[in-house]
C-alpha cells in the first residue's frame, strides 16, 4: 500500500496532471457509481478519499464530487487545490453557498457542516494537510489563488 501512495504522491507533483483531470475525475466517478462510494482511485492508492454531496448554488440540486480528505478527529478537512489550477473548484463556490452538505465514506452517509478556514486558522491546520498530501504544497505553488480549506464538522 505505501508504494501506491508513493506513486500517488509522485503524480500529484507533476505539473501535466491537471491537464488530465477532467478525465481523472470522470473514471473516478464511474468507479464510485459503480461500487456504491466504496472505492475511489484516491482510495484505491491508500489515501483517505470520498464523495462530496452538496447542493449546487445555482441549481439546488445534489452534486457529487470525488476528493481526498484529511481526517482531523471527528472532522474532515479538504482543500480546494484544482491540481493548482487558476479557478477555484465549483464544489468550493456550491459549499461556501450551502455549508450543508454529506460526505460518503467507504459506502456510508455522514451530513455535516461546513466552515471555511482562513487566516491563522488556515494557516495552523495546513501543515496537517501536507502531511496527508504533501502535493498541496506544490498546488498552492503554481497558482496565485490562496487554495480554500474547509473544516466539515458532522451534525
Amino acid at each position: 500500500m505505501e508504494v501506491l501512495r508513493a506513486i500517488a504522491r509522485w503524480l500529484a507533483a507533476r505539473p501535466w496532471l491537471s491537464r488530465i483531470s477532467p478525465y481523472v475525475l470522470a473514471t473516478d466517478k464511474v468507479l464510485l457509481r459503480l461500487t456504491k462510494g466504496r472505492v475511489t482511485l484516491v482510495g484505491i492508492a491508500g489515501l483517505p478519499a470520498l464523495i462530496l454531496t452538496v447542493k449546487g448554488r445555482r441549481s439546488g440540486q445534489p452534486r457529487d464530487v470525488p476528493l481526498l480528505y484529511v481526517p482531523d478527529g471527528k472532522d474532515i478537512l479538504l482543500v480546494g487545490s484544482n491540481w493548482g489550477g487558476p479557478g477555484h473548484p465549483v464544489w468550493t463556490v456550491n459549499l461556501m453557498a450551502n455549508p450543508d452538505a454529506s460526505v460518503n465514506i467507504k459506502g456510508r452517509t455522514h451530513d455535516v457542516h461546513a466552515h471555511r478556514l482562513t487566516g491563522d486558522e488556515r494557516a495552523r491546520i495546513w501543515p496537517t494537510l501536507t502531511r496527508t498530501w504533501p502535493a498541496y504544497d506544490n498546488y498552492q505553488s503554481r497558482t496565485d489563488r490562496e487554495l480554500r480549506v474547509f473544516r466539515l464538522t458532522p451534525r
